[in-house]
């Protein structure tokens, strides 16, 4: 029987990308089905090719970049040295035949080369053309910042997403590496769907231009929400409006539990066997829950938790109507039953090291096919291949690599 499938089979898609957030949105691309080439540096190719965690090979010597292997499965490696003349008329070439372009440098680098969006809608209109920048790109929406470098951790840091990461008493810490990019990236895949719905309509690409600053906003919307209310600035490791909230210590481990509302709270009071908490005023309602979270209602959790294992917790919280789940580690996610039965860790070839497991697109459709798991390009691997595709021969083929074009 037929696999299903995959939703974007026969989208074009040029990857001019490097470190995470414009990778990480193009494997989104490739894991639905597009064909994604990305462009790399000659002998050198993407930075994350030299990035760890590095790990042996099964041969016990070769020496594999596992930064590399998270981004770039099932795509295609062709590279091209687009400072040069040839290499910026190779891409243009490749750019009239295809459905998007990514790219996530520096604002103002492909214009430079005379490769940004207005220099291929000429070529093709009908390109959807997404640019990932730390602070966007459009120009009616150009502010102080427009022209900054960033990483995730200063789009993390400036939009408040930091300020709330930790306790009170100690300074703001990062959440998971990566954040701000891995969701810049999902975000531009989601700007491409909207962009190539309306070149349905229209024939018309355009561009899609993503802040990693606005996208991180975006995500800390309730810290600006409550701000916008109250005028209160929130404050990380201190709930204000509603509790209890966290992770509870268990015998071997925590357990999170949120409880928003006063019902769910009725619910738990129960199963602590502690009633009176109900109307007791440090606990009534949710602000006054959250005010005496850690001083009077922690104890009381972690009490009755102290004996019995996390799994059990959740079972009686589980039972009793009110959502909780146990604080997994990496371990721990890849033992999940539950994981295992949502397919969420796709085997990924690897030549030297076998097949390992990597975290899935977390999309999933009903009518789509599986997500493939084929392993990552070795550099340039396709590049005689895409460059035959645009008619040159061997002979010039040759020429290219001993320019250093390829």
């Amino acid at each position: 029987m037929k696999d299903k499938p995959r939703p974007l089979e026969g989208l074009v898609v040029l990857g001019v990308e490097q470190f995470i957030a414009g990778p990480y949105c193009t494997m989104l691309l490739a894991d639905a089905g597009a064909e994604v080439i990305k462009i790399e540096r000659p002998k050198v190719g993407d930075p994350r090719r030299t990035i760890g965690p590095y790990v042996t090979g099964q041969d016990g010597q070769t020496r594999v970049s596992g930064g590399f292997l998270e981004y770039s499965r099932n795509k295609k490696s062709m590279t091209l040295n687009i400072q040069s003349p040839e290499g910026r008329d190779i891409l243009r070439q490749l750019a009239a035949k295809a459905d998007v372009l990514v790219e996530n440098f520096r604002p103002g680098t492909m214009d430079k080369q005379g490769l940004g969006y207005n220099d291929l809608r000429r070529i093709n209109p009908g390109l959807v053309y997404a640019a990932i920048s730390g602070f966007g790109q459009l120009p009616e929406y150009q502010g102080p910042y427009s022209s900054w470098p960033a990483f995730d951790i200063v789009a993390e840091a400036m939009s408040g997403v930091m300020h709330m990461i930790g306790f009170e008493d100690r300074p703001p810490t990062t959440s998971v590496y990566g954040l701000a990019d891995t969701y810049s990236g999902l975000v531009t895949a989601l700007g491409i769907m909207f962009a190539l719905h309306h070149r349905e309509r229209t024939g018309q690409g355009q561009f899609v231009d993503t802040s990693m600053y606005d996208a991180m906003i975006g995500l800390n919307e309730r810290s600006l929400a409550t701000y916008s209310l109250t005028g209160e600035v929130p404050i990380r490791g201190k709930e204000i409006i509603q509790g209890p909230r966290g992770a509870f210590l268990a015998f071997d481990g925590y357990v999170a539990l949120n409880i928003p509302t006063d019902d769910l709270w009725k619910r738990l009071a129960g199963v602590l066997g502690r009633e009176d908490l109900i109307e007791d005023p440090r606990s009534k309602e949710g602000p006054s829950r959250a005010l005496n979270c850690e001083t009077f209602l922690r104890p009381i959790i972690e009490g009755w938790m102290a004996d019995k294992p996390k799994a059990e917790v959740v079972q009686v919280l589980l039972d009793a109507g009110v959502p909780a789940g146990p604080v997994q580690t990496a371990e721990e996610v890849f033992a999940c039953p539950h994981v295992a039965a949502r397919r969420m860790l796709v085997d990924v070839q690897d030549p030297h090291l076998g097949s390992r497991k990597f975290a899935r697109t977390p999309v999933r459709l009903s009518g789509a096919g599986e997500v493939e798991g084929r392993r990552v390009p070795v550099l340039g691997e396709h590049t005689i291949e895409i460059l035959d595709r645009i008619g040159y021969g061997a002979a010039a083929i040759e020429d290219l690599r001993t320019k250093g074009v390829i």
